[in-house]
């Protein structure tokens, strides 16, 4: 049975606190954004958005010649306001700096008719290093005036594969800050464990969780809610529990720059005039990647549609043309290992906001899912989401024709979860006039064995003898961080059942003291 009705007159009920941030749940709490990002998770376990999102808009008439920097101070001043202009230049010029591979940062490239932005020129060659580079900058500067001097944050994640890595980079040896990672044993690629494993620092913890991504990331949730555990770290370690996953505000919003930055390299090309709809079409897992582009369309960007590309765990699909969100299903270990997930979580955000800010309907919306397994939301709901929000999927043979037939049209080498969405765009209808752009959300060396079976290559031996003949079959140069792993020693060997994380998270933050 469908939950409630969706509320009438776009923002209509939603709150008029300006620049606060609240639960999905409850509009109880009246944080600011250096709140939220410093608490990472709502109280009541759902997550924090601001009901002023698109008040400030971000003027697109002149982002034609801007630079990634330049871009990114504008939208994140519209979205983080309480940080000063200073602070967020600091940030921004921090993050993205000698670290990327191209100065452009996310540079767009032809891609045959359409568009691919790569997002994975950063230091772990992920999208995920966009948000992860400017977080614990943006999270040093979150400390309350007066608060406990001896006081340190616990950056506490589970990872899907590249959300470990990335935020072990960010916050290593990061002053006032430790990080434990938790990823699924066995179901990240040999090179995405080993970029964890290998981690240097001084404040890291990996440890890998028997069981897939969900229930690392579900029992992280329980974590985050546990009073008694918030209470003995506090009171024995100083320590306070904070998330770079995500759900973690301050973990969204730097992914929303990468749309706006398309846009600009669009202008620049005259591929499109101010004003002009874009379709951007994105492999997720989490909701978080597409999710942010939502948040570009509030803030002026013209977004058209926003594509849902996903694995053969294909729950977003069936939620987007049934309504339907069931999480009771089978559970497939494919060749895009970082979008195996069936609860995702960034959903619950989207709901929010396209139900006009109904926070009661969320809550019982998500207190279905963990009571049953499922929710459905109100036909009117959902047809303003699928409005917007197009969906599709690739099973793994068709990831690896889609992965085949890149190269052999374009001379262009995709990695398996950029694969799911070029699959989805190539069986798309087209408007000439409207911009297609696919968002590469990884460096296909990270995926040298996958790639090159689907590509007809010698795909025997190591990880990294594959990324060897990958290499020279397409004249690519594999990032030298991912390469030089075959050598690395091995720091972190531990693994836990689900129910063992918490002793591990407490052990983690006794060795900060």
């Amino acid at each position: 049975m469908r939950r409630g009705t969706t509320r009438e007159g776009p923002g209509q009920d939603m709150r008029q606190t300006v620049n606060t941030f609240h639960s999905t749940r409850s509009t109880t709490d009246a944080l600011t954004s250096k709140q939220a990002i410093r608490r990472g998770l709502a109280s009541d376990g759902g997550l924090f958005v601001t009901d002023s999102l698109g008040e400030r808009t971000v003027d697109i008439d002149d982002l034609a010649g801007l630079d990634y920097r330049s871009i990114a101070l504008r939208v994140l001043s519209a979205l983080l306001p309480d940080y000063t202009h200073d602070e967020l230049e600091a940030c921004v010029r921090a993050a993205y700096g000698d670290q990327w591979a191209d100065p452009a940062i996310t540079p767009l490239r032809p891609l045959g008719d359409d568009y691919v932005l790569e997002l994975f020129n950063g230091p772990t060659s992920a999208f995920k290093d966009i948000a992860l580079q400017i977080l614990p900058r943006l999270m040093a500067r979150t400390a309350p005036a007066g608060g406990d001097p001896d006081e340190q944050i616990m950056i506490l994640t589970a990872t899907s594969g590249d959300t470990g890595k990335a935020a072990l980079a960010g916050f290593a040896d990061a002053p006032g800050t430790g990080i434990t990672v938790f990823y699924p044993e066995g179901k990240v690629s040999q090179i995405q464990q080993l970029q964890m494993t290998t981690q240097t620092g001084s404040n890291v913890h990996v440890c890998a969780v028997r069981g897939n991504f969900d229930d690392a990331q579900s029992a992280v949730k329980a974590i985050f809610g546990d009073r008694d555990l918030a209470r003995d770290l506090a009171r024995d370690s100083h320590v306070t529990l904070s998330s770079a996953n995500s759900i973690n505000v301050g973990r969204l919003v730097p992914q929303v720059v990468y749309y706006f930055s398309a846009y600009a390299q669009l202008l620049a090309r005259h591929a499109v005039s101010p004003g002009d709809g874009v379709e951007f079409v994105v492999p997720t897992g989490n909701f978080g990647d597409v999710l942010a582009g939502y948040y570009a369309k509030r803030l002026g960007l013209p977004v058209k549609h926003l594509v849902v590309a996903s694995d053969r765990n294909n729950v977003l699909f069936d939620f987007l043309t049934t309504g339907t969100y069931n999480r009771k299903r089978p559970f497939y270990e494919t060749t895009s290992p970082s979008m195996d997930i069936l609860v995702s979580s960034n959903l619950e955000r989207m709901l929010y906001y396209m139900s006009d800010g109904d926070a009661r309907l969320v809550s019982m919306l998500m207190s279905d899912l963990s009571r049953w397994g499922a929710f459905e939301v109100p036909d009117e709901l959902l047809n303003r989401i699928r409005g917007l929000f197009g969906c599709g999927w690739a099973d793994e043979h068709q990831v690896d024709s889609a992965i085949r037939d890149c190269w052999e049209r374009n001379r262009y080498v995709i990695d398996p979860h950029t694969a799911c969405g070029y699959f989805v765009m190539r069986r798309m209808p087209r408007d000439p006039a409207v911009p297609r752009v696919l968002l590469s959300t990884a460096s296909p060396f990270k995926f040298p064995r996958v790639v090159s079976r689907a590509l007809g290559l010698d795909a025997v031996g190591t990880d990294f003898a594959c990324m060897d003949s990958l290499a020279e079959a397409t004249g690519t140069v594999p990032p030298t961080a991912l390469r030089s792993l075959e050598k690395a020693p091995v720091r972190f060997t531990d693994v836990v059942a689900v129910d063992g994380m918490t002793e591990f998270v407490r052990g983690a933050a006794a060795a900060l003291v």
